[in-house]
């Protein structure tokens, strides 16, 4: 029984020890996250969380963002979370976004992840219309943004209609032109095939490179009315405040850079901005929401601080971040390079292969005809010789009956007849038997000289089938080379046999 008690105060003692929790969503630009978060935990102990967790250690450009009552308002760093005017149910959702942007983008931004962020939302912001872009300039960076995507072209990849479903370009630019989606793809495209080698940071560099100098890139505006009760924007950026015409935000009407003030005081509604310049005349402006002067204020403040801090050496913390920053794209070019060599080598190797192959298939044509030309040459050759046999039999049987007529005229000779007229028929039959004689021997030596050009025939046939034989030789020597070079290159194939050739 004392184990029983002594264990349920145990358990409520634990209990008791518990912290509160609550939960809390964070939305960066392209993913979202809860973490449980301590009642008592301020600002800092979120936001360090997020960092933490992001693997971000340029900390001073991003802030939580959140709303309330259509108002833009951030988490500040010593206050306790829930002591900010945040909704009250769960999970609470913060925004992880940049609250100052850089004057230089390439020398400012360290890290691969703060350069990924800053390209998301600066990304979104001109297709969103926030930052206002040129018609070329929003193609150019939509090539960008498809090479930091997709990497490099490649035609048998990326085909017609790849960037159907991408949102690349702002839809005042789109609705200013009549031109089909297939022909912005196209435009996009042309100035995509141009990014082969950049990788995907470097894309994004060059990304935040051409956005950085758009008129509305990093300012934040705000509603105002001067002393007059005329009504103005004021821009804050890292370069200074900006007093601009409603209908203008392009270009300022004047500006304050921030090495030439001296003060920004705050009193209720009203802001003073004193020149250093003593000449220049101070400007005041009020706005009528409490909680957008203290945002202006904030901004005011960090964008000075940072624009101080540009200006002096770097931390020793920002210079080991730099230094690693150089070793991680020195080791990145090499793998690149590496992978570049590798690829280059395959290709080579592809080809070369496709080149044996070729060669193989045409000496295996060449083999072909060759052993056709052989199979032609050897039928030829009997069709001779069989041609020449029944000449030579004809001759022979012509010589015969030759010897017979002559046998025949030597007979008739022979039995002679006492008759004028006997002796006349038998003299035309002897002038016939001669003639006829005559005839025999000049067909039979016809049929002879036939036989002796069939025999030369047959020889020049049998002549050109043994140098049919020495070809096909030659090549199935050359495709056995050819076959053991493949096989040191690329993977082995099998050359079929030029078959027997029998030789009469």
């Amino acid at each position: 029984m004392a184990g029983a008690i002594a264990s349920r105060m145990s358990f409520s003692s634990l209990k008791r020890k518990q912290p509160k929790t609550f939960t809390v969503r964070i939305v960066t630009m392209d993913a979202e996250m809860e973490f449980s978060c301590e009642v008592k935990w301020k600002g800092k102990d979120l936001f360090d969380l997020v960092c933490r967790t992001l693997g971000l250690r340029e900390t001073w450009f991003f802030g939580l963002q959140y709303t309330i009552k259509d108002t833009v308002a951030w988490l500040k760093m010593d206050k306790k979370v829930l002591d900010h005017d945040v909704p009250t149910e769960e999970p609470v959702t913060f925004h992880f976004l940049a609250k100052f942007y850089p004057e230089n983008a390439e020398e400012e931004l360290v890290q691969e992840i703060t350069q990924h962020l800053f390209f998301l939302q600066v990304k979104k912001q001109i297709l969103d219309e926030k930052i206002y872009c040129p018609p070329e300039a929003s193609v150019l960076l939509a090539s960008y943004a498809v090479q930091a995507k997709y990497g490099d072209y490649d035609p048998s990849v990326h085909k017609r209609g790849f960037l159907a479903q991408e949102e690349l370009l702002p839809k005042r630019v789109i609705n200013l032109y009549q031109m089909t989606p297939e022909m912005w793809e196209e435009r996009i495209t042309a100035w995509y095939a141009e990014h082969r080698g950049r990788a995907r940071d470097e894309a994004e560099m060059e990304y935040l490179k051409i956005a950085q100098d758009l008129e509305m890139y990093g300012v934040n505006y705000f509603a105002i009315k001067n002393k007059k009760g005329t009504e103005l924007l004021l821009g804050v950026d890292a370069l200074g405040l900006h007093i601009y015409d409603p209908e203008n935000r392009l270009t300022p009407k004047i500006s304050f850079p921030w090495n030439e003030i001296r003060n920004i005081s705050y009193s209720d509604k009203e802001f003073t901005i004193k020149p250093l310049d003593k000449k220049i005349d101070v400007f005041k402006f009020n706005s009528s929401k409490l909680r957008v002067n203290k945002l202006i204020l904030q901004l005011c403040i960090g964008n000075h601080d940072l624009f101080m801090r540009r200006r002096k050496a770097d931390s020793l913390e920002v210079q080991q971040m730099k230094a690693q920053a150089r070793e991680e794209k020195a080791r990145k070019q090499m793998e690149r390079q590496r992978l570049a060599r590798e690829k280059q080598m395959r290709e080579e190797a592809e080809r070369t292969r496709d080149e044996l192959e070729r060669r193989l298939l045409q000496l295996k044509e060449e083999a072909t005809m060759a052993n056709e030309a052989l199979m032609r040459s050897e039928e030829t050759a009997d069709l001779l010789a069989e041609k020449a046999q029944i000449t030579e039999e004809e001759a022979k049987l012509l010589a015969q009956k030759a010897a017979e007529a002559e046998q025949e005229m030597q007979r008739i000779k022979a039995t002679a007849i006492r008759t004028e007229e006997e002796k006349r028929l038998m003299e035309q039959k002897v002038l016939e038997a001669e003639m006829l004689a005559l005839k025999m021997a000049e067909e039979s030596e016809r049929r002879a000289k036939e036989a002796d050009q069939l025999k030369q025939d047959l020889q020049e046939a049998r002549e050109s089938e043994r140098r049919a034989k020495q070809k096909l030789l030659e090549i199935t020597s050359k495709s056995s080379y050819t076959l053991a070079v493949s096989g040191s290159r690329a993977s082995l194939i099998q050359f079929p046999s030029a078959g027997r050739v029998q030789e009469e």
